[in-house]
């Protein structure tokens, strides 16, 4: 049984999940709740045990120092309850962590229990896979489900995927299974500049985020962040030719695939995101309200500031082939790509549908490969096309 002291009553509770490695490329999922805790003022109640789920050879402690004192951050996975304000109050429970190296199912149980405890509604868990999408362009998001009732009512992919998964995929079937409405929300990175941070990327889950659950997100500086980092790679960009026109050749086929949706279920959705963004008291109050429990001193958030955009990786092997997408790289691996002589290939499967459009070949589950600072996972390897969850 889990004891959750000091933590009240939850009002219609949803859990939103990230984890860093192979499921968030240019760490885009990660960031995403990592924004959520900090602009709503989150304070970790509860931390998984790193010594069942970790390998440290792999995710290393570290140590640092505290007033001279010197203090030890484990790898780990950790939760936290926001309250968002406003006219229809609701609490997140936000859980951040590594992806595991060892005994999912058990990890996955451990999760489940602190949602029954806490009386979760739904699970939302974010992702992002390397895709061949321009970056010029908004950001693909996709959002699937395993319930077809939940596929129907919310307007959802139901996933067919069939291959090697990670976490996200693992712990959206766990909640299937357990009988809670589990979604799972992936972003489409373009491959040739898969180094984090990625903002615009990061805003687009946010966004999405914020139509699947019904809450608006104070979004902070990640405007600014994500057009920054746009003209930034436009302009390491057009220092190579070679990546330009590849570029530009992602842009044609991007524009081809969202002919159709370019207008009204698309644009609808657009427009009632910036009504509801400009209503008068749709704001919530600044901060949030946490709670906590037991000692949780011996840990620390690292996360980084901005950082400025990294040079585009030069083309050397095209989509499909060994090295590029839909091999054995993955999200947030930086192996170069070439573009191929008649264009980007339609088996990559990583580009999909997102908040302006539909994208060309929309995978089903998940994402393939290893992602930064990824540990070991079961079924890590070669993923094929057609991956997400």
């Amino acid at each position: 049984m889990i004891e959750l002291e000091g933590v009240p009553e939850l009002i219609d509770p949803v859990m939103v999940a990230a984890f860093e490695g192979w499921n968030d490329a240019g760490d885009a999922a990660s960031t995403a709740v990592a924004h959520l805790d900090r602009e709503w003022k989150g304070e970790v109640f509860a931390a998984l045990d790193a010594e069942d789920y970790y390998d440290f050879q792999v995710n290393r402690p570290t140590v640092w120092l505290d007033n001279g004192v010197r203090k030890i951050t484990w790898p780990t996975t950790r939760l936290s309850v926001v309250r968002v304000g406003g006219d229809k109050p609701r609490d997140l429970v936000l859980v951040r962590g590594i992806e595991p190296s060892m005994r999912w199912r058990s990890f996955c149980n451990e999760l489940l229990g602190f949602a029954h405890e806490l009386g979760v509604e739904m699970v939302v868990v974010l992702g992002a896979l390397l895709g061949d999408t321009p970056h010029t362009r908004p950001v693909p998001v996709s959002g699937v489900t395993s319930d077809p009732d939940l596929a129907r009512t919310m307007d959802l992919e139901e996933t067919r995927y069939e291959g090697p998964t990670g976490i996200v995929g693992i712990l959206q079937e766990a909640c299937t299974h357990a009988g809670v409405p589990a979604v799972s929300l992936w972003a489409a990175v373009p491959h040739y500049v898969s180094q984090p941070p990625n903002p615009k990327a990061t805003l687009a889950l946010l966004n999405r985020l914020e139509d699947l659950i019904g809450l608006r997100i104070p979004l902070g500086e990640l405007p600014e962040d994500a057009r920054a980092w746009q003209l930034g790679v436009d302009q390491l960009a057009a220092e190579d030719s070679e990546v330009a026109e590849y570029v530009q050749t992602l842009e044609e086929a991007r524009d081809t695939a969202e002919l159709p949706e370019a207008s009204g279920e698309a644009i609808a959705r657009e427009f009632e995101r910036y009504l509801r963004r400009r209503e008068p008291g749709s704001a919530p109050p600044p901060g949030g309200h946490a709670t906590e429990s037991g000692d949780a001193t011996y840990l620390r958030d690292t996360s980084s500031g901005r950082t400025r955009p990294p040079k585009p990786v030069r083309p050397e092997a095209g989509p499909g082939q060994p090295g590029g997408p839909g091999q054995s790289g993955g999200p947030g691996q930086q192996d170069p790509v070439k573009p191929p002589s008649d264009g980007p290939d339609d088996r990559s499967g990583d580009s999909r549908a997102g908040d302006s459009g539909t994208a060309d070949n929309r995978p089903d589950d998940e994402p393939d490969g290893d992602g930064p600072d990824s540990g070991p996972a079961d079924g890590d390897g070669a993923d094929g096309p057609h991956s997400q969850d």
